[in-house]
């Protein structure tokens, strides 16, 4: 292992390598060693034509020079295979502009590949993508036209006459990867860092592809002075290190401050404040109402955080298990920039590890953000014109949890509504539909939800829906809300309408605690 300057990082990266980075949104980024990469191509266009690999790439949600925006000139990628594009705006612009060819892998596969790289296999065999985007019987993760031209990341397999998707390995070159300490040997702990994500095999993939693993450290510690048991990395694996403290300017950016109620080294007491009542909450209430007791649980970025408050302001937040993909499960979850990290977790694993889980059937429900639903159930979360995000961990947490509930506005942009009298208040309808006759990009298989038995319910402020064999089916609709003038005029296709249609509760409408903790099952 060898101390370096962070000037020295670019001059290690060659042309056309392939380069792992950690990151999960706001935490774990490698910030020092992508402004090298970047300053160096500002000055010498060096290093050029990268493929870059990471899960969910590290970005701040603004087109800020964080994380993997610093990447976003062009020449410098010529490549992207990632899992979500979001957090970074200005690099998704850039894979919405076809400025390189992107794939968008979903995350456990990215995490599971990984994990096949290091032991030299080559590649993954998985259901996780069929019927989706990711299969290659429709776009096979390309997310956008260049990446149609490219040689194939993933094909089609029958095994004992049934669908998989094989995943093909790839040499992974550079590994660039944020951690807490290294020892004068090189060992890396990770005692800082409240996410496990992909930091140990992509270092791994590295060394055992005969590539070079760089790491950003806080702080080099004696010999001998760090615990077994926070080294994650071994020295072995190691070839750089550069020193460098977080960077307190970017507030709660990659964290940049030590915060030990999310690594577990201590509890702390969290006041949630209660959020007031509009449509929001309505969708957030309707949705709290499907959980039961002891739920192992997953919420999606967005909208769906307001679960946690709800159920919080329900008092039933001891009651079940609110687990994130990056690998914290209990607690609370962090929104917003700092996602992926939970407040008082039970516990934390890596992020390649919690997908075994979830691919395995782990978790009890999910509940996510609506975007864009057609008439056969199918969702899109990850492409939208121009504007990509990629997959995160939809596809693994949509194809393998037994109950998904997808919650949102019934229509966007401009939509005004209010919840007033035990009743939802159309003041202007939104501009764009939701409920269309075929999404743009399938992110979620109606079809595959309904072949797998998956319970799916779209829940938005004026009605429920349930996916059933022929397509969604209308089951409740609010109070104030016209059938045909709020819901189904406002829907390019028409659903089926239950026979047993019915109210949507009326406690979720009206400013008090609606007590549904004795309704837990």
């Amino acid at each position: 292992m060898k101390i370096i300057d962070a000037k020295e990082v670019a001059s290690l990266i060659k042309d056309n390598d392939t380069v792992a980075i950690t990151g999960c949104g706001g935490s774990c980024s490698p910030e020092i060693l992508l402004k090298s990469v970047k300053e160096s191509y500002d000055q010498y266009a060096k290093p050029r034509n990268l493929t870059v690999v990471a899960g969910i790439s590290p970005g701040n949600l603004t087109e800020d020079a964080v994380g993997m925006n610093m990447l976003s000139k062009e020449g410098l990628v010529s490549k992207a295979i990632c899992a979500h594009l979001g957090m970074g705006k200005l690099f998704g612009k850039a894979v919405g502009k076809n400025t390189f060819p992107a794939f968008g892998l979903p995350l456990g596969i990215i995490n599971h590949l990984l994990r096949a790289i290091v032991g030299k296999e080559p590649g993954i065999i998985s259901k996780i993508g069929l019927d989706t985007f990711a299969d290659p019987r429709i776009e096979g993760c390309c997310i956008n036209d260049l990446a149609k031209k490219e040689p194939p990341i993933v094909e089609l397999l029958k095994i004992d006459n049934k669908d998989y998707l094989f995943y093909k390995s790839f040499p992974i070159n550079v590994a660039l990867i944020k951690a807490t300490y290294a020892d004068e040997e090189g060992n890396i702990s990770f005692e800082h860092e409240a996410v496990i994500s992909e930091q140990f095999h992509m270092a791994a993939a590295a060394h055992n592809s005969k590539g070079i693993v760089i790491v950003q450290v806080e702080e080099i510690k004696p010999a001998g002075s760090l615990k077994a048991k926070d080294v994650l990395i071994h020295n072995k694996l190691v070839d750089y290190v550069v020193v460098s403290k977080p960077d307190l300017s970017l507030g709660d950016y990659n964290l940049p401050i030590y915060r030990p109620e999310l690594t577990g080294e201590k509890k702390i007491d969290v006041k949630i404040e209660a959020c007031p009542l509009n449509v929001r909450k309505v969708c957030a209430r309707r949705s709290t109402m499907e959980i039961k007791k002891g739920d192992v649980i997953n919420l999606g970025v967005g909208m769906p955080d307001l679960v946690a408050k709800v159920v919080n302001e329900e008092d039933f937040i001891h009651d079940i298990y609110l687990s994130i993909e990056c690998g914290p499960t209990g607690g609370i979850p962090i929104g917003g920039v700092a996602f992926g990290a939970s407040i008082n977790p039970d516990s934390i694993i890596s992020t390649a590890d919690n997908f075994d889980l979830y691919d395995g059937g782990f978790l009890d429900l999910a509940i996510l953000g609506l975007a864009e639903v057609d008439k056969e159930g199918n969702v899109n979360v990850s492409k939208f014109g121009t504007r990509v995000t990629g997959p995160g961990g939809f596809i693994n947490i949509t194809q393998s949890t037994k109950k998904i509930i997808f919650m949102g506005t019934f229509t966007a942009v401009d939509l005004k509504e209010e919840v007033k009298d035990g009743k939802i208040i159309i003041d202007q309808e939104g501009n764009k539909k939701k409920f269309v006759d075929h999404v743009e990009q399938i992110t979620f298989s109606g079809k595959n939800a309904i072949n797998n038995n998956i319970q799916v319910l779209f829940v938005t402020e004026r009605a429920v829906f349930e996916l059933k064999k022929g397509g969604l089916e209308l089951t409740e609709i609010a109070p104030g809300i016209d059938l045909k003038k709020d819901i189904l005029d406002q829907m390019d296709f028409k659903p089926t309408i239950s026979k047993n249609i019915k109210r949507m509760d009326e406690r979720i409408f009206m400013p008090e605690k609606m007590n549904i903790k004795k309704d837990l099952i």
